[in-house]
Protein backbone atom coordinates (compact mmCIF):
# COMPACT_ATOMS: atom_id res chain seq x y z
CA UNK A 1 0.00 0.00 0.00
CA UNK A 2 2.69 2.23 0.88
CA UNK A 3 4.34 1.59 -2.29
CA UNK A 4 1.25 2.30 -4.07
CA UNK A 5 1.10 5.74 -2.75
CA UNK A 6 4.67 6.36 -3.49
CA UNK A 7 4.17 5.42 -7.06
CA UNK A 8 0.92 7.55 -7.56
CA UNK A 9 2.33 10.54 -6.08
CA UNK A 10 5.27 10.68 -8.24
CA UNK A 11 3.24 10.10 -10.87
CA UNK A 12 1.09 12.97 -9.84
CA UNK A 13 4.15 15.10 -9.58
CA UNK A 14 4.89 14.33 -12.86
CA UNK A 15 1.76 14.94 -14.53
CA UNK A 16 2.31 18.66 -12.42
CA UNK A 17 5.14 19.09 -13.76
CA UNK A 18 4.21 18.67 -17.45
CA UNK A 19 1.06 20.63 -17.03
CA UNK A 20 3.45 23.22 -15.73
CA UNK A 21 5.30 23.44 -18.66
CA UNK A 22 2.30 22.82 -20.99
CA UNK A 23 0.79 25.92 -19.89
CA UNK A 24 4.51 27.93 -20.20
CA UNK A 25 4.38 26.77 -23.69
CA UNK A 26 0.41 27.20 -24.04
CA UNK A 27 0.55 31.24 -22.64
CA UNK A 28 3.91 31.82 -24.62
CA UNK A 29 1.80 30.40 -28.30
CA UNK A 30 -1.68 32.28 -27.27
CA UNK A 31 0.38 35.64 -27.29
CA UNK A 32 3.14 34.88 -29.92
CA UNK A 33 1.56 33.26 -32.70
CA UNK A 34 -2.12 31.89 -32.26
CA UNK A 35 -4.48 34.92 -32.72
CA UNK A 36 -7.34 33.42 -30.61
CA UNK A 37 -10.28 35.98 -28.90
CA UNK A 38 -9.47 36.71 -25.51
CA UNK A 39 -12.45 34.32 -24.39
CA UNK A 40 -10.70 31.43 -26.05
CA UNK A 41 -7.14 31.96 -24.71
CA UNK A 42 -8.93 32.03 -21.19
CA UNK A 43 -10.45 28.87 -21.92
CA UNK A 44 -7.66 27.29 -23.29
CA UNK A 45 -5.54 28.57 -20.20
CA UNK A 46 -8.34 26.98 -17.91
CA UNK A 47 -8.12 23.46 -20.10
CA UNK A 48 -4.70 23.07 -19.96
CA UNK A 49 -4.51 23.85 -16.16
CA UNK A 50 -6.62 20.54 -15.47
CA UNK A 51 -5.96 18.35 -18.58
CA UNK A 52 -2.47 19.03 -18.48
CA UNK A 53 -0.69 17.47 -21.57
CA UNK A 54 -3.22 16.19 -23.00
CA UNK A 55 -5.40 19.76 -23.31
CA UNK A 56 -2.20 20.97 -25.00
CA UNK A 57 -2.15 18.17 -27.35
CA UNK A 58 -5.87 18.63 -28.57
CA UNK A 59 -5.04 23.16 -28.26
CA UNK A 60 -2.09 21.98 -31.12
CA UNK A 61 -4.49 19.90 -32.93
CA UNK A 62 -7.39 22.13 -33.35
CA UNK A 63 -6.38 25.95 -32.69
CA UNK A 64 -3.21 26.53 -33.18
CA UNK A 65 -2.03 27.74 -36.56
CA UNK A 66 0.65 26.21 -38.32
CA UNK A 67 1.78 29.35 -40.48
CA UNK A 68 0.90 33.20 -39.53
CA UNK A 69 -2.16 34.21 -41.25
CA UNK A 70 -3.57 30.70 -41.67
CA UNK A 71 -5.94 30.48 -38.02
CA UNK A 72 -9.28 31.02 -39.95
CA UNK A 73 -8.56 28.28 -42.39
CA UNK A 74 -7.46 25.97 -39.54
CA UNK A 75 -9.66 26.22 -37.51
CA UNK A 76 -12.67 26.01 -40.22
CA UNK A 77 -13.16 21.90 -40.13
CA UNK A 78 -16.64 21.71 -38.22
CA UNK A 79 -14.85 18.81 -35.53
CA UNK A 80 -12.65 22.19 -34.90
CA UNK A 81 -15.26 24.56 -34.27
CA UNK A 82 -17.21 21.78 -32.14
CA UNK A 83 -13.44 21.57 -29.95
CA UNK A 84 -14.05 25.16 -29.42
CA UNK A 85 -17.36 25.61 -28.40
CA UNK A 86 -16.40 21.83 -25.94
CA UNK A 87 -13.35 24.04 -24.70
CA UNK A 88 -14.99 27.08 -24.13
CA UNK A 89 -18.12 25.01 -21.83
CA UNK A 90 -15.64 22.44 -20.20
CA UNK A 91 -13.32 25.46 -18.99
CA UNK A 92 -16.45 27.65 -16.89
CA UNK A 93 -18.27 24.20 -15.82
CA UNK A 94 -14.93 22.50 -14.52
CA UNK A 95 -14.15 25.40 -12.79
CA UNK A 96 -17.55 25.84 -10.64
CA UNK A 97 -17.29 22.04 -10.14
CA UNK A 98 -13.41 22.64 -8.33
CA UNK A 99 -14.33 25.87 -6.59
CA UNK A 100 -17.73 23.82 -5.55
CA UNK A 101 -15.52 21.17 -4.09
CA UNK A 102 -13.27 23.32 -2.66
CA UNK A 103 -15.99 25.14 -0.47
CA UNK A 104 -18.15 21.56 0.42
CA UNK A 105 -15.07 19.92 1.53
CA UNK A 106 -15.11 22.42 4.47
CA UNK A 107 -18.92 21.82 5.52
CA UNK A 108 -20.31 19.07 6.82
CA UNK A 109 -22.78 18.13 4.46
CA UNK A 110 -24.07 14.63 2.69
CA UNK A 111 -22.09 13.93 -0.30
CA UNK A 112 -25.65 13.86 -2.47
CA UNK A 113 -26.02 17.66 -1.10
CA UNK A 114 -21.78 18.18 -1.93
CA UNK A 115 -22.81 17.44 -5.59
CA UNK A 116 -25.68 19.06 -6.32
CA UNK A 117 -23.99 22.27 -5.05
CA UNK A 118 -21.03 21.24 -7.49
CA UNK A 119 -23.46 21.07 -10.15
CA UNK A 120 -25.84 24.46 -9.33
CA UNK A 121 -21.78 26.28 -9.06
CA UNK A 122 -21.02 25.32 -12.04
CA UNK A 123 -24.19 25.61 -13.81
CA UNK A 124 -24.33 29.41 -12.35
CA UNK A 125 -20.42 30.03 -13.95
CA UNK A 126 -20.58 28.56 -16.94
CA UNK A 127 -23.87 29.92 -17.73
CA UNK A 128 -23.82 33.81 -16.29
CA UNK A 129 -19.81 34.02 -16.92
CA UNK A 130 -18.31 31.70 -19.51
CA UNK A 131 -21.39 32.08 -21.76
CA UNK A 132 -23.54 34.91 -21.05
CA UNK A 133 -21.17 37.62 -19.48
CA UNK A 134 -18.29 36.56 -22.11
CA UNK A 135 -20.71 36.52 -24.88
CA UNK A 136 -22.63 39.67 -24.29
CA UNK A 137 -21.11 41.34 -27.70
CA UNK A 138 -23.02 38.83 -29.39
CA UNK A 139 -26.01 39.86 -28.21
CA UNK A 140 -25.31 43.37 -28.88
CA UNK A 141 -23.97 44.03 -25.33
CA UNK A 142 -27.51 42.99 -23.69
CA UNK A 143 -26.94 40.99 -20.77
CA UNK A 144 -30.05 39.57 -19.70
CA UNK A 145 -30.32 38.71 -23.74
CA UNK A 146 -27.13 36.82 -23.84
CA UNK A 147 -28.36 35.13 -20.83
CA UNK A 148 -31.68 34.17 -22.13
CA UNK A 149 -29.61 32.94 -25.60
CA UNK A 150 -27.33 30.99 -24.06
CA UNK A 151 -28.99 29.35 -21.21
CA UNK A 152 -30.33 26.20 -23.61
CA UNK A 153 -27.08 25.58 -25.29
CA UNK A 154 -25.54 25.60 -21.47
CA UNK A 155 -28.17 23.93 -19.80
CA UNK A 156 -27.66 20.69 -22.51
CA UNK A 157 -23.85 20.99 -22.43
CA UNK A 158 -23.31 21.21 -18.88
CA UNK A 159 -25.76 17.91 -18.30
CA UNK A 160 -23.43 16.46 -20.70
CA UNK A 161 -20.20 17.06 -19.00
CA UNK A 162 -21.54 16.03 -15.82
CA UNK A 163 -22.14 12.48 -17.05
CA UNK A 164 -18.80 12.15 -17.49
CA UNK A 165 -17.81 14.73 -14.26
CA UNK A 166 -19.94 13.18 -11.93
CA UNK A 167 -18.86 9.58 -11.61
CA UNK A 168 -15.31 9.95 -11.73
CA UNK A 169 -15.56 12.38 -8.65
CA UNK A 170 -17.85 10.89 -6.31
CA UNK A 171 -16.28 7.27 -6.68
CA UNK A 172 -13.08 8.14 -6.63
CA UNK A 173 -13.10 10.75 -3.47
CA UNK A 174 -14.62 8.20 -1.47
CA UNK A 175 -12.74 5.22 -2.90
CA UNK A 176 -9.66 7.31 -2.44
CA UNK A 177 -7.96 8.43 0.80
CA UNK A 178 -7.59 12.03 0.77
CA UNK A 179 -9.24 12.28 -3.00
CA UNK A 180 -11.44 14.87 -1.36
CA UNK A 181 -9.02 17.17 0.19
CA UNK A 182 -8.06 20.32 -2.05
CA UNK A 183 -4.72 20.67 -0.07
CA UNK A 184 -3.49 17.18 -1.84
CA UNK A 185 -2.56 16.21 -5.21
CA UNK A 186 -4.60 13.54 -5.15
CA UNK A 187 -7.75 16.11 -5.09
CA UNK A 188 -6.26 17.66 -8.39
CA UNK A 189 -5.47 14.52 -9.95
CA UNK A 190 -8.90 13.14 -9.75
CA UNK A 191 -10.00 16.72 -10.89
CA UNK A 192 -8.19 16.54 -14.14
CA UNK A 193 -9.70 13.05 -14.55
CA UNK A 194 -12.93 13.99 -13.92
CA UNK A 195 -12.64 17.01 -16.74
CA UNK A 196 -10.98 14.66 -19.65
CA UNK A 197 -14.13 12.56 -18.64
CA UNK A 198 -16.93 15.36 -19.07
CA UNK A 199 -15.29 16.42 -21.84
CA UNK A 200 -15.38 13.46 -23.79
CA UNK A 201 -19.02 12.98 -22.86
CA UNK A 202 -20.12 16.30 -23.72
CA UNK A 203 -18.51 16.46 -27.33
CA UNK A 204 -21.36 15.02 -29.00
CA UNK A 205 -23.91 17.15 -28.03
CA UNK A 206 -21.57 20.39 -28.77
CA UNK A 207 -21.12 19.18 -32.38
CA UNK A 208 -24.60 19.47 -32.40
CA UNK A 209 -25.20 22.43 -30.97
CA UNK A 210 -22.34 24.28 -33.54
CA UNK A 211 -23.89 22.41 -36.10
CA UNK A 212 -27.42 23.87 -35.32
CA UNK A 213 -26.05 27.06 -34.87
CA UNK A 214 -27.05 27.50 -31.15
CA UNK A 215 -23.10 27.73 -30.15
CA UNK A 216 -19.99 29.39 -31.24
CA UNK A 217 -17.32 27.36 -32.30
CA UNK A 218 -13.64 27.88 -32.41
CA UNK A 219 -13.52 31.92 -32.73
CA UNK A 220 -10.67 33.81 -34.21
CA UNK A 221 -9.07 37.37 -33.47
CA UNK A 222 -8.60 38.32 -36.78
CA UNK A 223 -11.53 36.71 -38.49
CA UNK A 224 -12.64 37.91 -41.82
CA UNK A 225 -15.73 35.54 -41.87
CA UNK A 226 -17.88 34.09 -39.16
CA UNK A 227 -16.84 30.67 -37.69
CA UNK A 228 -20.40 30.14 -37.56
CA UNK A 229 -22.43 32.00 -40.31
CA UNK A 230 -25.75 32.90 -38.16
CA UNK A 231 -24.30 33.26 -34.75
CA UNK A 232 -24.78 37.00 -33.67
CA UNK A 233 -22.61 39.46 -33.07
CA UNK A 234 -19.66 37.06 -35.07
CA UNK A 235 -17.65 40.05 -37.19
CA UNK A 236 -19.38 41.62 -39.86
CA UNK A 237 -22.90 39.66 -38.48
CA UNK A 238 -23.90 41.67 -35.23
CA UNK A 239 -27.47 42.04 -36.26
CA UNK A 240 -28.10 38.38 -37.49
CA UNK A 241 -30.41 36.07 -35.22
CA UNK A 242 -29.29 32.01 -34.86
CA UNK A 243 -30.95 29.66 -37.12
CA UNK A 244 -34.44 28.64 -35.95
CA UNK A 245 -34.42 25.39 -34.33
CA UNK A 246 -38.11 23.55 -33.93
CA UNK A 247 -38.88 23.91 -30.19
CA UNK A 248 -39.33 20.01 -30.23
CA UNK A 249 -35.76 19.29 -30.91
CA UNK A 250 -34.87 21.31 -28.40
CA UNK A 251 -36.98 19.49 -26.01
CA UNK A 252 -35.64 16.19 -26.84
CA UNK A 253 -31.90 16.98 -26.68
CA UNK A 254 -32.86 18.50 -23.20
CA UNK A 255 -34.67 15.34 -21.94
CA UNK A 256 -31.56 13.31 -23.23
CA UNK A 257 -29.69 15.04 -21.73
CA UNK A 258 -31.15 14.78 -18.27
CA UNK A 259 -31.91 11.53 -18.70
CA UNK A 260 -27.92 10.69 -19.35
CA UNK A 261 -27.49 12.73 -16.37
CA UNK A 262 -29.59 10.79 -14.16
CA UNK A 263 -28.59 7.49 -15.36
CA UNK A 264 -25.03 8.87 -14.32
CA UNK A 265 -26.43 9.28 -10.58
CA UNK A 266 -27.52 6.29 -10.37
CA UNK A 267 -24.37 3.93 -12.01
CA UNK A 268 -22.52 6.04 -9.40
CA UNK A 269 -25.14 5.43 -6.70
CA UNK A 270 -24.77 1.64 -7.28
CA UNK A 271 -20.92 2.03 -6.23
CA UNK A 272 -20.88 4.58 -3.51
CA UNK A 273 -23.92 5.36 -1.16
CA UNK A 274 -24.93 8.85 -2.50
CA UNK A 275 -27.02 10.66 0.65
CA UNK A 276 -29.03 13.71 0.77
CA UNK A 277 -29.65 13.98 4.29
Amino acid sequence: MIIQETMAGGALILWYLLTGASLIFLIYDLETNTPAQWVMKLAWILIVLYTGPLGLFIYMLSCRQPMPGTHDEFIAAHWKQSVGSLMHCVAGDATGIILGAIVTYHLPLPNGIDLIIEYAAAFVIGLLIFQALFMKSMAGGNYPEAVKKTFFAETASMNFVMVGMIPVMAIMRMKIPGGDDPKGLMFWGISSIATIAGAVAAYPVNSWLVGSGLKHGMMSAVQSKPSMEGMPGMPGHERHEPPHVPFVKKLGVFLLSAGFLLAAVWITSRVVELKVH
